[in-house]
């Protein structure tokens, strides 16, 4: 692993924000936190920012597509980190974006509000113009007409290929999953494109100084709503407010509570295949469901 590895030169972070702004910073701190990249802190007299690195190409254009995605999102009524800048310098790659001062708790309505405000932003297909990251996996984001192709070949069937490489799934395993892809358009209802984050988890919601919810860390591609939800709801907690704001604006069709768990496949096969067996009985007791 990169970070068990290598170790970080806090000299370096101190040179690259020299070079993007003309600025020594007076103070330079590891923040806690991420497993793919070093993420540290860095403040001058007048300026934050936060830096991210890792070793070139370790992850091809990983900080790019943040970038790309962190501009989509900005779109919305969310706080999102303005990009400062994207490089390389030495043997690392780096991308610089704003610190956002964080506050004491989060203003979960508004949470909610905002979020059926992105899903309000649209697309004429599903997927995305360019393949981007979830954790250290490429996301296949090849656009397609509705929503049940999309999520049947380039999220369930690809990420099932993927584990089966690895011996995390058996061919029986993966069959059961195609079966699942065949009865999608039984048990999830249609919908327009809608511009997702695609790894809304607790960890990726922050809360700035007046409690407003600032999104980082984005997967984006424009596909279900529930999606947001479904990942929300595996890897984190909201209160019921923040649901019901959402449906004022927004609202899911009836039936999300129970087959929310489709939509929860995706999120489990990448950590099955991020992390390994632990993720097997979930990604499976959810298939046999439907099998």
């Amino acid at each position: 692993m990169f970070l068990a590895t290598i170790g970080y030169n806090l000299e370096v972070v101190r040179n690259i924000i020299q070079q993007e702004t003309g600025i020594v910073p007076d103070q330079v701190l590891k923040l806690r936190g991420g497993d793919i990249n070093h993420v540290f802190y860095c403040q001058s007299k007048n300026n934050q920012w936060v830096i991210k690195l890792n070793i070139a190409n370790k992850y091809p254009e990983m900080f790019k597509k943040e970038c790309k995605g962190l501009q989509l999102l900005s779109q919305s009524n969310f706080i999102v980190p303005k990009t400062k800048a994207v490089g390389r310098f030495e043997k690392y790659d780096y991308l610089i974006i704003e610190y956002i001062s964080p506050g004491e708790g989060l203003n979960w309505e508004l949470f909610g509000e905002n979020l059926a405000h992105l899903h309000l932003l649209s697309n004429l297909q599903f997927g995305l113009d360019y393949d981007n990251y979830i954790g250290t996996l490429v996301q296949k984001n090849t656009l397609e007409n509705n929503w049940f192709d999309f999520y049947s070949n380039h999220r369930l069937i690809q990420l099932c290929s993927l584990a089966r490489d690895e011996q995390l799934l058996t061919l029986k395993d993966c069959k059961e999953i195609e079966n699942v892809c065949g009865i999608l358009k039984e048990i999830i209802p249609s919908c327009n494109p809608s511009l997702l984050h695609g790894d809304l988890w607790s960890g990726n919601v922050l809360s700035s100084e007046n409690r407003s919810p600032v999104l980082i860390d984005p997967a984006v591609y424009y596909g279900h709503p529930e999606m947001d939800w479904a990942m929300l709801c595996l890897f984190g907690s909201f209160p019921d407010s923040s649901f019901m704001k959402y449906q004022e604006i927004n609202p899911l069709e009836k039936g999300f509570e129970k087959r929310k768990e489709i939509h929860q496949l995706y999120p489990l096969l990448v950590h099955l295949n991020l992390f390994g067996k632990g993720y097997y009985n979930s990604v499976m007791n959810i298939v046999r469901k439907y099998n």
